[in-house]
């Protein structure tokens, strides 16, 4: 008797959201099946890659391959369009490290001059992060929102303690795509959601981003939420679960040990820019596997393997 495999699809599926416009416009989510389940059915829209660029600029990007690849860049701006080319990228994620009131402190209105000359430079879909510090991130996704209005970009992200404002600014008076950010929590991820669409916000404008980790890092709890999320999401149609899922993952895995220690102080562990690039290859393969519609990379070796993964598994 010949095998006949059993296909898996759901009556569920997971919202489709459009990041940016023109022909660069990329597509999130749509799937009723689970991750990489191509032979369940078809999976119209593949995962995409984006490349992190911080504001603060070539300063901050110190390994070899990093600074071959934006050779000659003077401003972010540079950055943005020499990124704009690298192999599998999908999407450009600006993060205003520099706003921390802890840190440099830069002011709101700079940063969204930045992120207006970013937009203005590039034609790819456009993500706004901030510098995790409430109020200062408050004022920047609003002010980001309306100089970008028109733009389709993701604010990422609105979080408990301010989703009212970041909701009623970004996604409602500016249309623009909204982030909700728990803490690797589903039932903190469905409440945020349930609330957001209580203020107003479209589903359809919502993009979970639900918490990561570096790989070997606590996140096997990153792995058991995605697979909940996703179950819950498919198999119990859960409406307040069926929104795409972005995962930053270069702010994780490029602050570990692993890939900050110099191979100086730790010879026996290898090539420091190798160790950095195979950690963020991992996490990011990983949360794809579990259900992530969205990464945020930043190593060019890095996004160029993931995007080669993403093919073969498509």
């Amino acid at each position: 008797m010949p095998f006949v495999p059993k296909k898996q699809a759901y009556n569920a599926k997971i919202h489709e959201v459009v990041l940016g416009v023109g022909d660069k416009a990329i597509k999130l989510g749509g799937q009723n099946v689970l991750p990489f389940h191509t032979f369940d059915a078809e999976i119209a829209n593949a995962p995409k890659i984006g490349v992190e660029l911080t504001d603060l600029g070539m300063a901050e990007y110190t390994m070899p391959g990093e600074q071959a690849f934006y050779a000659g860049c003077q401003t972010v701006v540079d950055m943005a369009k020499r990124a704009e080319t690298m192999e599998g990228a999908s999407f450009l994620c600006l993060h205003f490290e520099g706003a921390d009131p802890n840190g440099l402190n830069k002011s709101v209105e700079e940063c969204v001059q930045l992120a207006k000359d970013v937009a203005d430079a590039v034609t790819m879909p456009i993500v706004i992060m901030g510098c995790k510090n409430v109020e200062k991130d408050t004022e920047l996704f609003n002010k980001c929102a309306e100089a970008l209005a028109g733009k389709n970009i993701l604010v990422l992200s609105a979080r408990d303690e301010n989703y009212k404002t970041v909701g009623a600014s970004a996604g409602l008076a500016y249309n623009q795509k909204v982030g909700a950010e728990s803490a690797v929590d589903i039932n903190l991820a469905k409440q945020l959601n349930t609330v957001m669409t209580q203020l107003g916000v479209n589903p359809q404008s919502i993009i979970m981003n639900v918490g990561s980790a570096a790989a070997g890092y606590g996140y096997e709890y990153v792995a058991s939420t995605l697979d909940r999320i996703r179950d819950a999401a498919l198999k119990q149609s859960d409406a307040m679960l069926q929104m795409p899922i972005m995962t930053p993952v270069s702010s994780d895995t490029w602050g570990v040990k692993e890939s900050v220690m110099a191979e100086a102080d730790m010879p026996e562990w290898g090539n420091q820019e190798e160790r950095g690039i195979e950690m963020e290859i991992t996490t990011a393969a990983a949360v794809l596997a579990g259900g992530s519609d969205a990464v945020i990379m930043r190593h060019p070796s890095a996004i160029a393997t993931i995007a080669k993964m993403i093919a073969a598994l498509m």
